[in-house]
């Protein structure tokens, strides 16, 4: 069971929804504590554990079903609870529709009239024959070719006129009405498991093959190796990815915007506008929440945080439709205003062209002072409707840290956050300042991997 909800997480990754490590083992945790005796407990402490959003859930409901099913209906036999004298006219009217039938209908009604299901060996017959073993994508459309030319091997695409053939057959037999529709019941209903086992095993071999896909994905390893380990052409490799990363968020962010457009019932301002009236009639008031921030992104362009700057830069300008500003910064001994570079170049090419005019040197970087600067020289870019990004790993050559720039910054700020490629057991060690900053942010994300700083910009516009 345990390598079951393994390929299960494998699936929803490969389908697009965000499942940490962490939430894979709360998950493992959960249905260790639960048992699968309860098949909706054990589906809803699933989805509870690996789930966060609301637009996920969709993914989660169609997998679901896939890797953990209940099994197909069991079949009956058609002459079940039919008197005698039907059970006589049943057969007579199946070995007069025998004569008639091709080979694939024959066996066909003689599966609906048995109650016989499909075997394994079958099943994979059937699916090697539909070229399955062929298929080079395991998309819901392949899934429903793949389903639909082995139904048609079976003869199911024929069923209507089947059925048209028996129940004319049991007519001229002399069946009434009441026994030929309770052979047709049984007939469709064994149909009807017929298509349900042809559809869960399709799904368990496209679940396994997203599964594997998404294990030997050379982009998924990437997006979660952290990105200081990563070889120059990997990190080419990840440059196409960023922009398609950009784009799931920018959807996640406009679905949000468009559930949260009503906003929330403003009592305060309810009553003000009632008492013009008398309180007659009462016009409901709501306080609108401003959904697209602005931002002022801080990043630390020194030789270690060269990447991740460059990933963090290409996201948010490719993120601007869904925030009303963004001002951008880059430092390592001082601060630089680089907002203009973006505005008439693509992304990367205002990265390239920053990046080569402010070349890193040997052991020059100074935050404090840099910090020091942009309160001189640009806190227009932050008012109380700003939040301010630094990305930085908080490393400042034993220079003065100028806390009191942090709290001035904060002062005018809606909020601040910081962005780290450390693990806070090496803050303060060695020349880290990032344990004295860390106490002045409003939220600090880690951001290894380009996997966690994507997660850190989605909470960020969330």
């Amino acid at each position: 069971m345990q390598d079951r909800i393994v390929e299960f997480i494998q699936a929803l990754r490969a389908a697009g929804v965000r499942v940490s490590l962490a939430e894979s083992a709360d998950g493992l945790r959960a249905i260790e504590a639960m048992g699968v005796q309860d098949r909706e407990l054990f589906k809803a402490a699933l989805r509870t554990s690996l789930v966060k959003e609301h637009s996920d859930f969709a993914a989660f409901d169609q997998l679901f079903p896939i890797f953990f099913s209940a099994g197909a209906p069991p079949m009956q036999q058609m002459g079940e609870g039919m008197t005698a004298e039907q059970e006589a006219q049943l057969q007579q009217a199946l070995d007069q529709l025998m004569d008639q039938l091709g080979e694939r209908l024959r066996d066909l009604l003689r599966r609906l009239t048995n109650g016989e299901g499909l075997t394994q060996e079958e099943l994979e017959a059937f699916a090697n024959q539909a070229g399955m073993q062929n298929m080079r994508s395991a998309s819901p459309q392949m899934q429903r070719y793949i389903m639909q030319q082995m139904e048609k091997q079976l003869g199911l695409n024929q069923l209507k006129l089947l059925l048209e053939k028996l129940d004319q057959a049991l007519k001229e037999a002399g069946m009434d009405q009441q026994g030929r529709e309770q052979a047709r019941n049984a007939a469709q209903e064994n149909a009807n498991s017929l298509e349900q086992q042809i559809e869960q095993y399709v799904g368990q071999n496209m679940a396994k093959q997203l599964a594997d896909e998404m294990r030997h994905d050379p982009i998924n390893d990437l997006m979660n190796q952290p990105i200081d380990e990563l070889s120059a052409r990997e990190i080419d490799m990840l440059r196409d990815e960023v922009r398609r990363m950009a784009a799931r968020l920018k959807t996640r962010a406009a679905l949000r915007n468009r559930r949260n457009r009503q906003g929330k019932l403003d009592a305060k301002a309810t009553i003000r506008h009632a008492q013009r009236y008398g309180g007659v009639p009462i016009e409901i008031q709501y306080k609108h929440k401003r959904l697209k921030p602005k931002l002022a992104v801080i990043c630390d362009i020194s030789t270690s945080m060269r990447p991740h700057a460059s990933f963090m830069l290409t996201l948010m300008y490719e993120l601007q439709d869904v925030v009303s500003r963004t001002r951008s910064f880059a430092f390592i001994g001082d601060m630089h205003d680089i907002t203009q570079d973006f505005v008439a170049q693509r992304p990367q090419e205002a990265i390239h062209e920053v990046l080569q005019r402010i070349p890193p040197g040997h052991y020059s970087t100074d935050l404090g002072a840099s910090l020091a600067t942009f309160c001189r020289d640009n806190l227009d870019a932050v008012d109380r409707r700003t939040t301010v990004i630094v990305l930085g790993d908080g490393r400042n050559n034993y220079n003065d840290p100028r806390l009191d720039c942090v709290q001035t910054i904060k002062r005018h700020a809606k909020r601040v956050f910081w962005f780290t490629p450390e693990h806070q057991r090496q803050w303060g060690t060695g020349d880290s300042d990032m344990h004295r900053y860390a106490p002045l942010m409003d939220q600090i994300h880690y951001v290894s991997t380009l996997q966690q700083l994507a997660a850190a910009i989605d909470h960020l516009l969330s």
